[in-house]
C-alpha cells in the first residue's frame, strides 16, 4: 500500500447511507487509529484494488481467513526481502534485527 494514500489528492466523490449511531461508532474506532472515517474508506478502495477485490474473505470462519492471507503476505515479504540479497554481507543477524527493532520504539 502506498504510503501516501490517505494525503494523495481527492476530487472524486462517494456517498453512502449509513446508521448514524454505526457511522459514529466508526467514526470512533478511526480516530483511535489515527484516521479519519473518509481515510479508512479510501484505505479499504485501495486495498481492494491491491487485491484484486475485497481485501478479506465472507465466510463463517474469517479468521482461517485472513491467517492464511497473512501467511500469504509475510511469505511474499520474506521472498522479496531474499531477492534483494546480492551477497551474504547483505545479511543481518537476528540480534541485529531484533536491536534495530527496539531502536524504532
Amino acid at each position: 500500500m502506498s504510503s501516501s494514500i490517505v494525503n494523495e489528492p481527492k476530487t472524486g466523490t462517494f456517498q453512502i447511507r449509513i446508521n448514524p449511531d454505526f457511522k459514529e461508532e466508526l467514526e470512533k474506532l478511526y480516530s483511535e487509529c489515527g484516521m479519519t472515517l473518509t481515510e479508512a474508506v479510501n484505505i479499504f478502495f485501495h486495498m481492494s484494488l491491491v487485491t484484486g477485490g475485497l481485501p478479506f474473505m465472507v465466510n463463517k470462519e474469517p479468521r482461517i481467513v485472513m491467517a492464511g492471507r497473512m501467511a500469504d503476505y509475510i511469505l511474499s515479504l520474506h521472498e522479496k526481502g531474499m531477492e534483494s540479497v546480492k551477497s551474504e554481507k547483505d545479511l543481518i543477524s537476528f540480534d541485529e534485527l531484533y536491536a534495530r527493532y527496539e531502536d524504532r520504539e
